[in-house]
């Protein structure tokens, strides 16, 4: 049985299930809003930048320094049209993302996690998913990746509070992706030298519907 704790704009803590996954389809409209209208908006960094190829450092102050990070990329996200970002997404070298996204069921998804940490996917949710994927930070190229359609991620809110989130699906996809991001990979990196060479052929031929940092 759910905690009866409601998510406040602020930042408050999100109900569990009987297993101790947060709840994060409830309330989605005005717990994404009240973030995204406390942020700003920043561009995107994009494939060739070098903190998105490193480890980023583990989230320790969680502080309002780090809300005002979150909120920020959740306007990012928002300016972006994305379902996820990483911090380094907007050059921030910390482990966070955020997250807005639909699962297979319809179901949407809100919420934050730092210092995520993929759990090991148990054998009998082992089915791949070869679905195409795109990233913000690889814009306007798109590529199929076999991925598990089933994710568990442990962390802490931006308040530093334990949390678990799970996602099946396109939700679970978008978990693994964006816990990639804060340990340095892009999904190209786990393509094919040919599927990654025509992605960022795409790329070079496409031109991105939001802004991003030019790499030097």
């Amino acid at each position: 049985m759910a905690q009866d704790t409601e998510q406040q704009a602020s930042g408050g803590v999100l109900p569990v299930d009987d297993e101790g996954f947060v709840i994060d389809t409830e309330d989605c409209e005005e717990r994404e809003t009240a973030y995204r209208e406390r942020g700003t908006s920043r561009p995107i960094t994009v494939v060739g930048n070098p903190v998105l190829h490193k480890e980023c450092k583990d989230v320790t102050a969680f502080d309002d320094e780090l809300a005002q990070l979150v909120a920020d990329m959740f306007a990012s996200q928002r300016t972006a049209e994305g379902v996820g970002l990483a911090a380094n997404q907007i050059g921030v070298d910390l482990k966070v993302f955020v997250y807005d996204c639909m699962d297979d069921e319809g179901r949407r998804h809100v919420g934050a996690i730092c210092n995520p940490v993929l759990r090991e996917v148990p054998a009998d949710r082992r089915q791949l998913d070869e679905s195409n994927e795109g990233c913000l930070s690889v814009p306007t190229a798109y590529a199929e990746l076999a991925r598990p359609d089933y994710a568990e991620v442990t962390g802490q809110d931006e308040k530093g509070n334990p949390v678990k989130v799970r996602g099946t699906g396109y939700f679970s996809r978008c978990l693994q992706h964006e816990t990639d991001h804060l340990y340095g990979y892009l999904y190209i990196d786990r393509l094919s030298k040919r599927d990654r060479k025509d992605a960022l052929r795409q790329m070079e031929e496409g031109t991105p519907r939001y802004p991003v940092v030019p790499n030097d």
